[in-house]
């Protein structure tokens, strides 16, 4: 894969908080927002699936603490990644080829802000090393070619 077709400009590790909502009725989703708001802290990234709201934040445990506090069950925290793409057609795809290519299993993903995704993967530190191997030689063509326009 040459570097142009990366389509990652950056990846790292974050956390994924799994918040259980209760009741699947209006009001929960707005319950867990205000919470985290109430905290001083600005949802990165979200999705909720049959009643399971899945939260991205600069500060996890601020975010738990204010999930609590507001009577929401946090039942779960995992390691995910955090990968900013190119805004163009095709670079999830090359992404996630890259961890399929690399034996990574993708349990759930969704999209966070600034054209950035959110991959919960079974083994997060092997899928942050096949991601940054991609950055890395997409860093070093660039590189050259800065070189060559410099020198001529």
């Amino acid at each position: 894969m040459n570097a142009e077709a990366a389509g990652v400009l950056g990846a790292r590790l974050g956390t994924d908080l799994s918040v259980e909502l209760q009741q699947n009725r209006p009001g929960m989703l707005a319950r867990a927002a205000e919470a985290i708001a109430s905290g001083g802290l600005n949802l990165e990234g979200f999705a909720e699936v049959d009643g399971t709201l899945h939260v991205l934040t600069a500060d996890p445990r601020s975010a738990r603490h204010a999930l609590e506090a507001a009577g929401l069950r946090v039942s779960g925290e995992r390691d995910v990644l955090v990968v900013r793409i190119e805004d163009r057609s095709g670079a999830a795809a090359l992404v996630f080829g890259r961890l399929a290519g690399a034996g990574v299993n993708v349990r759930h993903t969704y999209v966070a802000s600034g054209h950035r995704i959110v991959i919960a993967a079974d083994e997060p530190g092997k899928a942050l090393v096949a991601l940054q191997a991609q950055e890395t030689s997409r860093s070093k063509g660039s590189a050259a070619s800065a070189g060559r326009s410099s020198s001529g």
